[in-house]
């Protein structure tokens, strides 16, 4: 390892520690209050929201609409993957924040648009990144991995270190999906899309609230962006470092 991957060796191991401690108290709490929150939310709603989110993840999956060339030569430095990717978040952040601002001031209709919409905006970002650090994203079992990635950015807490661990280990975690694209059915959809709307559902619904949906709805898009940059990124740095091992 050159100094920059030692040093990014170092962080990922500061962020190994941070993804497999115990929920807080503070998490345990917020799990309560969303529990008591989702209960008084019409079942209808939560039907557009979860039935809109699986079909644009499986679209996304065995689909093209997301797939791009790789933006990084494969021999390119950590370095400057890195920066790249933060060139690229930085764009992504802002297009969230615009897109939550429009629908956070369009009341609960348009509160609801925001669902589906952030979802793409994020799976369009997993898959430049996951390009910009030199991942075949033609190869659907990238894909899955991609997939992955998003599920350990907003996992509930207890299932963190599980899902961290599916990640790390990736060259074991591959040998649960046969090499077909059906293999996406043995992902635990439900599992997945609670973990998301409960991740999410405390601030969302604030931005449905009239007068204050313009303003939470930027700011929670950008810091979730923000979040799941964070994520991806150390991630795919994993992918690298382990790889040239």
């Amino acid at each position: 390892m050159n100094t920059y991957e030692q040093k990014v060796f170092e962080e990922l191991k500061s962020w190994e520690v941070e993804m497999t401690k115990r929920p807080s108290l503070w998490n345990k709490a917020t799990k309560s209050i969303q529990t008591k929150i989702n209960e008084k939310i019409p079942q209808k709603v939560h039907d557009v929201i979860t039935t809109s989110m699986k079909h644009m993840i499986k679209a996304t999956l065995v689909g093209s609409e997301y797939t791009t060339k790789r933006t990084t030569q494969l021999e390119a430095e950590l370095r400057e993957r890195d920066e790249k990717l933060k060139e690229r978040l930085a764009f992504y952040k802002k297009t969230a924040a615009v897109e939550g601002a429009g629908t956070g001031a369009g009341g609960i209709l348009l509160g609801l648009a925001d669902f589906p919409l952030l979802l793409g905006i994020k799976m369009k970002f997993l898959f430049e990144a996951a390009s910009i650090y030199g991942l075949d994203v033609k190869d659907y079992r990238e894909r899955i991995f991609i997939l992955h990635v998003f599920r350990l950015a907003f996992s509930d807490p207890h299932k963190r270190k599980e899902a961290f661990e599916k990640v790390v280990f990736w060259k074991e975690t591959i040998h649960e999906f046969p090499e077909h694209p059906g293999a996406i059915e043995n992902i635990n959809w439900q599992e997945l899309q609670q973990d998301y709307r409960d991740h999410i559902d405390l601030i969302k619904m604030l931005q449905m609230v009239p007068g204050l949906g313009a303003i939470v709805g930027a700011y929670a898009n950008y810091h979730f962006l923000e979040d799941l940059g964070e994520v991806a990124q150390n991630c795919y740095r994993w992918r690298v470092l382990m790889e040239k091992e």
